[in-house]
């Protein structure tokens, strides 16, 4: 498991999550945990580490 922060592509305010890094790469949905807007979640994890990351509106 990994803290990741990022900025909301609705209200622009740094947030957290934690990714897990067990799993090479995931798509979901997460709501902002600021303006609770649903927020598209892809990610892509090698070698312990985040390669790709993409947080956007849906």
């Amino acid at each position: 498991m990994m803290e990741h922060f990022f900025t909301c592509p609705y209200c622009g305010e740094r947030i957290s999550m934690v990714l897990d890094t067990s799993v090479r790469g995931q798509t979901y949905v997460e709501d902002c945990e600021v303006c609770c807007q649903p927020i598209e979640v892809r990610y892509v994890i090698k070698a312990d580490e985040v390669r790709q990351f993409e947080a956007r509106t849906m």
